[in-house]
Order: structure tokens, then C-alpha cells, then sequence
């Protein structure tokens, strides 16, 4: 049985680090699982009255949430915090209120930057929000790819083996996650 895992990434950047990071997760998945990268950059933004006519694209992201045995999300840090965009995700895929996408779900938070500390103030701001929306995010691996200009090409391609190794370790996990 192979383990269907969706994708999301907050950065909206055509050779994003965090787009790169979640192809290299592709990259290097075991054959029992597959990896299908949504894309949020057509989501409207969230307000409460689009809920009773629920936008496709929204309804097409949660469908494919709900349908999958986990969930990786890659975020950067913009100004200490989450991007816009990807927040604009999670309430999507948080509403209507009653049907939550997240509820169960394995979730491993990634995070990609060019400085030092890897979008770590993004991602432990988005757990929260997950936390809250009672996903099963995990706590172990932490996952921060800080100094990414000497880890990826200027195409978004990942080229640091000790990041490729902790990947490979980080999708045990999560594979082993969805059979809890």
C-alpha cells in the first residue's frame, strides 16, 4: 500500500529554496510512497462569506488534504513569521467551520533560508496554527536548512548530501507516522 503524502509550500518564488526543498523531498522518496506538490498562488484570500459558494481551488486543496495519509509543509520566513500566502492555506483548509483538513493528520513542518536559523520562528509559528487545528505535526525531525545559497543551484536544486541524507530520515518518520 503506498503512502500518499501532499505538499505545500509557502513560498509562491519560482526557484524558491523551500519549492527546491519539497522537490528533493519528491527526489527521494521510498517506491512505497508519492508526493503530489499542490500549488496555493490562486487561492483567494480567506473571508468567512466565500464559505457558502467555497471556491475550487480551495475545495481542490482540500480534497487532495483530506485524501492524503500526510502532509509536508515547507515554509521561509518573512519579518519573523509565516508568509501571507501559506496562512491563507491553513485557514482555507481549516474552514468551513466543522470540516478542519487537519484533524489527525501527520504533518512535518520543513523550512528552507538563506540566513543561519533555517525559517525556524516561521515554522514554530505554523505548528502552532497547526497544533491548534489538531494536526499530529510532528516534533522530531526538526527540520531547518539554514546557509541555503551553498546548498542549492541557482535553479533551486538541492545539492547538500547531509541534507539529502536527513530528508531520507525524516520521510521514515513521517512514512511511519501514518500507521499509528
Amino acid at each position: 500500500m503506498s503512502t500518499k503524502i501532499v505538499g505545500i509550500v509557502g513560498s509562491l518564488r519560482a526557484k524558491s529554496y523551500n519549492l527546491g526543498l519539497m522537490e528533493a523531498f519528491k527526489s527521494a522518496l521510498p517506491e512505497n510512497a508519492e508526493l503530489e506538490i499542490m500549488k496555493i498562488d490562486t487561492l483567494p484570500h480567506f473571508n468567512q462569506d466565500l464559505e457558502s459558494d467555497f471556491p475550487a481551488t480551495a475545495q481542490s486543496l482540500k480534497d487532495a488534504v483530506e485524501g492524503a495519509d500526510a502532509l509536508i509543509i515547507a515554509t521561509p520566513e518573512y519579518n519573523r513569521a509565516v508568509p501571507g500566502v501559506l496562512k491563507n492555506a491553513v485557514d482555507w483548509l481549516s474552514r468551513p467551520y466543522g470540516k478542519n483538513s487537519f484533524t489527525g493528520k501527520p504533518v512535518l513542518v520543513v523550512g528552507a533560508s538563506p540566513g543561519g536559523t533555517g525559517a525556524s520562528l516561521a515554522q514554530y509559528q505554523l505548528k502552532q496554527s497547526l497544533l491548534h487545528l489538531n494536526a499530529n505535526v510532528l516534533g522530531q525531525p526538526e527540520f531547518f536548512v539554514g546557509g541555503t545559497g551553498d546548498k542549492f543551484t541557482e535553479d533551486g536544486e538541492l545539492t547538500d548530501d547531509t541534507t539529502k541524507e536527513y530528508i531520507s530520515s525524516a520521510l521514515e518518520t513521517l512514512i511511519s507516522a501514518t500507521r499509528r
